[in-house]
């Protein structure tokens, strides 16, 4: 393993960070200079005149460069990496890159796609190609006129060069370059070349994100635009049996009032006189379908692992006659509610449906599969359907699923106006669609001090884990393995959730190893490497980890964590996952404050292969080691005669800024292709603080939220 790159990172830090980021230095500089004769303005790039190159890149006469970020962006920060690829390869300043969200383009961009943490996983090799290949096809243009061949021009900057010395900048040539046979198989920089990948990029909307400008979905405007708030269902279950709309058309700015399948859409000229609309319908509703609690719910599922109806997903040795010879049995069951993903920004979309066109603008994570299913919904050709993406905030696989596009295609449709449709935040968190209740029963089997047997159950509302899970660790580790699942139908609707089933799979499959450890007697750290020996060099293809990648990792923060040289009064907990191509190892310190654990600081080492944009990269992962804190100490979504308990953050608890510890981030200096970031460090923390918080009180946690079941009482006088 090569040396990590130290990040600490701390709410100080990030206080600081942002302001920097955002342009507070600079805006000083220029307002401290500005009387000044000889400082010029910075050049607006945004404004130049820029010339066609392709469908990623523009090249303006001045030399400047228009990259297009082709993917959505949610905070991930793909819309500063991504161009960063495409701009290393190219061989221009960054400071010459102007970035612009590309629209949705099925012709000549791939896996227009927020999810899976695979934006730059999939974009690594073909942006940065599109970037040489342009250099190239610039190259060419330079060396035809001045009648050389190509190999004797260097670039650099933007700057092509001959070899007398004679110079042509990109904007010199890039009509004819455009013209030009695309060439084949350019050859792209080796790594210790970057002179733009690995360096340290702020998020090229942060001026405009800091001064509130417009560029998410629900800043978008279009004049004689409606605005839809939608009545659904109170519970889940209910169909719509008849509505009186008649103080709602009452309501000062009310347009009309559409009833579309079970639903019901009050159209106005602001949000405000729509919402207040749509609070002065009064609807009745039918039962359709059982009212679902969470009583039931737990009841269902706990028959489930109780039952023998499983689909085994994947099954090594023989688990049954393992546990029979055994000395000893751990066995242990984790509970984990639905939650809603509560983004920042509530579901939005606009849509203006003409008998020639449909018009789609909003943040979504799919904007190819949206289209296309409005294009079903409406009956209409796809290539009569325009998406553009806006910025969001925040998707965390909630936008993945564009229902609120298709009301607001729906709506504009019936209403034959531009429409834009606006949750409020109790339409967000009442609406579905959740991470489902899921509950896990882990047993292991014991012989002559060694695991000899491993046996997962999952019991999930509605859907199973996705296939590649049951060849995680401890898979091929442990010679009698097996994972089964089974399912609950709801109708209550769920989806993906940020890093959908690991989220809390690891978190029970690092506190049951932490606690079979103890059965054995053995050093929790060391059972880990001693498992991790087992699959060095493994033939089994199904593996998906890296043994020696992961055993880097924990390595890695037990250094940088001084796990077990703490001072008195800190309690540290571990663990380490592999999800989503990447491989994590987290450290949690705590204290006791008043006999209630509080979470100091948390270690993370992260080997994600090549680090992009370390500022991004360091984002998002204390984006995700703060998140997964939060869920799984608070978050929590009830059901009574199903409907959702709770509706706003007066009765939904996420992590507050003063609940939010240190995280420091260490990450391993690689050569592979980069791999996931957004989501791979937030599974781990559930088990790395539940591990530390029983060494502190003693007590094992096996539901969440952790601190509606701490019962701290008991253990602490």
């Amino acid at each position: 393993m090569k040396n990590s790159k130290n990040i600490q990172f701390s709410r100080r830090s990030f206080l600081k960070a942002s302001s920097l980021a955002g342009g507070g230095l600079l805006i000083g500089f220029n307002l401290f200079t500005a009387c000044k004769s000889e400082v010029k303005p910075p050049m607006d790039l945004s404004k130049l005149n820029f010339n066609d190159f392709n469908a990623f890149i523009k090249i303006s006469d001045e030399g400047k460069v228009t990259i297009f970020s082709p993917n959505p962006e949610i905070g991930q920060g793909v819309k500063t990496s991504m161009p960063m690829l495409i701009a290393e390869e190219l061989e221009v300043a960054w400071s010459d890159v102007y970035v612009s969200q590309g629209d949705l383009d099925t012709v000549n961009y791939t896996r227009q796609v927020a999810g899976g943490s695979q934006s730059i996983r999939f974009g690594w090799e073909p942006l940065r190609q599109t970037g040489a290949t342009a250099r190239q096809m610039l190259v060419n243009a330079a060396a035809a006129r001045w009648g050389v061949d190509p190999s004797e021009c260097t670039v650099k900057e933007g700057v092509i060069t001959n070899a007398n010395g004679g110079k042509l900048g990109y904007g010199d040539v890039v009509n004819e370059a455009s013209l030009l046979d695309v060439p084949e198989n350019v050859k792209l920089k080796d790594p210790k070349d970057f002179t733009i990948i690995g360096q340290e990029i702020s998020n090229v909307d942060i001026d405009e994100i800091v001064r509130g400008k417009p560029l998410f979905g629900l800043d978008y405007k279009r004049e004689g635009m409606l605005y839809a708030s939608v009545l659904r269902a109170p519970a889940f279950g209910q169909i719509l049996d008849s509505f009186d709309d008649t103080n709602a058309r009452a309501v000062n700015g009310v347009k009309d009032v559409i009833r579309f399948g079970e639903k019901v859409a009050v159209l106005a000229t602001s949000t405000w006189a729509a919402m207040k609309g749509k609070k002065a319908l009064t609807a009745n509703w039918t039962q359709d379908s059982p009212a679902e609690s969470t009583a039931m719910h737990d009841e269902k599922l706990l028959g489930l692992l109780n039952g023998s109806s499983f689909e085994t997903l994947r099954k090594d040795g023989d688990v049954k006659k393992a546990f029979s010879e055994a000395d000893e049995v751990l066995e242990r069951t984790y509970e984990s509610p639905f939650l809603p993903h509560n983004c920042m920004e509530p579901m939005n979309f606009f849509a203006n449906v003409t008998a020639n066109k449909v018009e789609l603008v909003g943040p979504i994570q799919t904007p190819a599969g949206t289209a296309r299913r409005i294009a079903d919904l409406l009956e209409r050709d796809e290539s009569e359907v325009s998406l553009e993406m806006t910025r969001m905030g925040g998707g965390f696989g909630r936008r993945l699923y564009g229902d609120f596009a298709m009301e607001a295609a729906e709506v504009s449709s019936l209403a034959k106006s531009p429409v834009q449709v606006v949750f409020s935040r109790e339409d967000d968190m009442t609406g579905g669609i959740y991470r489902p209740a899921i509950k896990y029963r882990i047993a292991a089997s014991i012989k002559d001090g060694e695991i000899t047997g491993y046996h997962l159950k999952e019991a999930s509302v509605n859907s199973n884990m996705y296939g590649l899970i049951p060849n995680f660790f401890p898979a091929g580790a442990i010679s009698n393995y097996q994972v089964d699942a089974a399912n609950y139908k709801s109708n209550i609707t769920t989806g993906a959730w940020r890093a959908p089933y690991t989220n809390f799979l690891a978190s029970a499959e690092q506190s049951f190893f932490d606690e079979l450890a103890e059965l054995m007697g053995v050093d929790r750290i060391q059972l880990h490497l001693d498992l991790l020996q087992k699959v060095k060099g493994t033939t089994d293809e199904r593996i998906q980890y890296d043994p020696e990648r992961l055993e880097g990792v924990m390595k890695l923060a037990i250094e940088k964590s001084n796990w077990g040289k703490t001072s008195e009064g800190v309690y540290q907990g571990f663990a380490v996952y592999y999800c989503h191509n990447t491989h994590v190892a987290e450290v949690a310190d705590i204290v006791l404050e008043n006999g209630f654990p509080v979470i100091k600081k948390v270690t993370c080492a992260v080997d994600c292969g090549i680090v992009v944009n370390p500022l991004g990269a360091q984002n998002q992962v204390v984006g995700g080691v703060i998140d997964g804190i939060g869920h799984s100490m608070y978050g929590e979504l009830t059901f009574k005669d199903g409907k959702p308990q709770s509706n706003n953050f007066a009765s939904y608890q996420l992590i507050r800024i003063n609940q939010t510890p240190q995280v420091d981030v260490h990450f391993v200096e690689s050569d592979i292709a980069p791999t996931g970031l957004g989501e791979p460090t937030l599974p781990p923390i559930g088990g790395a603080v539940a591990n530390a918080i029983y060494k502190a009180t003693g007590k094992r946690l096996y539901k969440q939220p952790y601190m509606n079941n701490l019962d701290l009482k008991k253990v602490i006088g």
